[in-house]
């Protein structure tokens, strides 16, 4: 019973570690909806307006 504690006690501290090597922190893919595109200068979609 004690080793079956201490290896649940080992898996849950590591698993933040586990999460954060996953995400590296970069820029990420936005998609936006029909008619918007992205605007890196306000970091959201915005309408096109046609000219």
């Amino acid at each position: 019973m004690t080793v079956t504690r201490l290896l649940a006690a080992a898996f849950f501290a590591l698993m933040p570690m586990a999460s954060f090597a996953t995400c590296s922190g970069h820029e990420q893919a936005n998609a936006c909806a029909e008619g918007f595109t992205w605007d890196a200068e306000t970091n959201s979609c915005v309408e096109v307006v046609a000219s």
